[in-house]
């Protein structure tokens, strides 16, 4: 990467293009939305010690950054996301131009010293990296809080809400005069700031400059390519030391705060070097596997022989698949009805409501997993209820919506058919004989699961799609 060309003429190859510049800021512009993301996800798993973090993420995210940052700008020259691109910081010397080709030519080693980064320069690199970006983070965030819908109403807001009152606190005071800013300074200042990097970045890119921001241009620094001799000093800052005892009597022991201090926590810092590209490999790989076909077929060739039995929960009523005996007993009580109720051993109770004292229209187990209960056909879509069984997406959306054809039909009072009896018409499921409308005597199933009955938490919003 250190040795792409550039678009400048003259025999300083170790100026970095402007597209080096500008790809290492869109990594790094990358990394606090990644990381928040991520914590958003954990923190469903571990609310009650990662939901403090998460409400101060800018914060916290500073402060991580300020020690990372640090550790690189002191070991490598750079920063974290820089020294990915190899690129680091140096001071801009007091010469004509801040330029010396030919004495970096000649005594590269000489010229990396006279350029290295000191304390002062150090902490304001880290004002630029870490401070800035945070303080513009905070300045969007209540923006977007305070004057956006402001902005958008005009004339027609209503600000005298937020006047200042009489004998208003400090506190008030402060908050006052800072929405003001936010409402009437701060969209020309953040257009200034965005229009002041454009500026210099064009005059990068033709060679006028040779600062790319700014703010590098306020601090005096500028950005550089690794060269031989800094890989030089890298190796050697980097290279492990053998830590002995600090007085007598201290055992030299890994675990001792000195050695701690002085071997582990720079080989930690130094590890991020490692895990920011394997993670954008990972991350790649994850987008690949979830966009492709490959996935997909996959899993359906691992599940193709997985039939899965239906759950089984407590209010789950018994398979209604009928055997021989079951099918002449139910022929004989066709021919005398009368003994429908009371006779047949088959016979299952729908679910009682708790709250109407109801019962339930509901639907019986499919014989195959791979059939919707309420249509008994091959599933289309497949969607899955808070209990466990799969339907058809519009099967199960209608049905808990309580506008399914079995329901209005059911409510109506024609006779039900029951799932796994083919053919036989058994007025009601083989639950009742009522005749007319069944309104007022029984509940349809709205909002409920199509076969145990039980009442769908959100409604619709309950239900999820399954992935095959």
């Amino acid at each position: 990467m250190e040795f792409l060309p550039t678009l400048q003429h003259g025999v300083d190859d170790l100026k970095p293009s402007l597209f080096e510049l500008l790809s290492e800021q869109q990594l790094a512009s990358l990394l606090p939305p990644s990381l928040r993301y991520l914590l958003a996800v954990s923190t469903h798993r571990y609310p009650r010690y990662l939901l403090p973090v998460l409400n101060s993420f800018d914060d916290v995210y500073a402060v991580l950054m300020l020690l990372v940052e640090r550790h690189f700008l002191r070991t490598y020259g750079g920063s974290f996301t820089e020294n990915f691109y190899g690129l680091k910081r140096a001071r801009v010397l007091k010469v004509k131009g801040g330029e010396i080709p030919r004495a970096q030519l000649g005594a590269s080693d000489s010229v990396r010293e006279a350029v290295e980064l000191g304390e002062g320069d150090v902490w304001k690199n880290l004002a630029v990296l870490v401070g800035l970006p945070w303080l513009k983070r905070k300045l969007d965030e209540g923006y977007d809080v305070h004057a956006a819908h402001a902005n958008l109403l005009g004339p027609g807001y209503n600000r005298e809400r937020d006047g200042l009152r009489a004998g208003a606190s400090i506190k008030e005071k402060l908050m006052y005069y800072y929405k003001w800013f936010l409402r009437n300074v701060y969209p020309s200042v953040n257009a200034a700031y965005y229009f002041s990097l454009l500026v210099f970045n064009m005059a990068y890119l033709f060679d006028d400059t040779k600062y790319h921001s700014p703010f590098m241009w306020l601090i005096g620094s500028r950005m550089r390519r690794l060269g031989e001799a800094d890989y030089k000093a890298i190796e050697l800052a980097t290279a492990p030391r053998k830590v002995g005892p600090a007085r007598p009597g201290e055992g030299g022991s890994i675990f001792s705060p000195r050695n701690l201090a002085r071997s582990i926590q720079p080989r930690l810092l130094s590890s991020l070097k490692i895990l920011l590209p394997t993670s954008i490999f990972a991350l790649k790989f994850l987008e690949w596997w979830h966009a492709s076909d490959f996935a997909r077929q996959l899993s359906r060739k691992a599940a193709e022989n997985i039939d899965l039995p239906p759950p089984i929960l407590p209010s789950l009523p018994h398979s209604t698949k009928p055997t021989t005996a079951s099918k002449q007993t139910h022929s004989s009580e066709k021919l005398q009805p009368s003994s429908i109720v009371s006779n047949n051993p088959q016979r299952i109770d729908p679910p009682i409501s708790s709250t109407t004292l109801l019962p339930i229209l509901t639907v019986s187990r499919p014989p195959s997993s791979h059939l919707c209960p309420i249509c008994v056909s091959p599933i289309m879509t497949p969607t899955a209820s808070p209990t466990g069984f799969v339907y058809c997406y519009t099967c199960i959306h209608r049905w808990v919506e309580g506008e399914h054809d079995r329901q209005v039909a059911f409510m109506e009072g024609a006779a039900g058919l029951r799932n796994g009896e083919e053919g036989e018409d058994v007025e009601d499921g083989g639950w009742s004989r009522e005749e007319g409308s069944r309104e007022g005597r029984w509940e349809s199933g709205k909002g409920r699961d199509a076969v145990t009955g039980r009442r769908v938490l959100g409604g619709t919003e309950g239900l999820r799609r399954v992935v095959v």
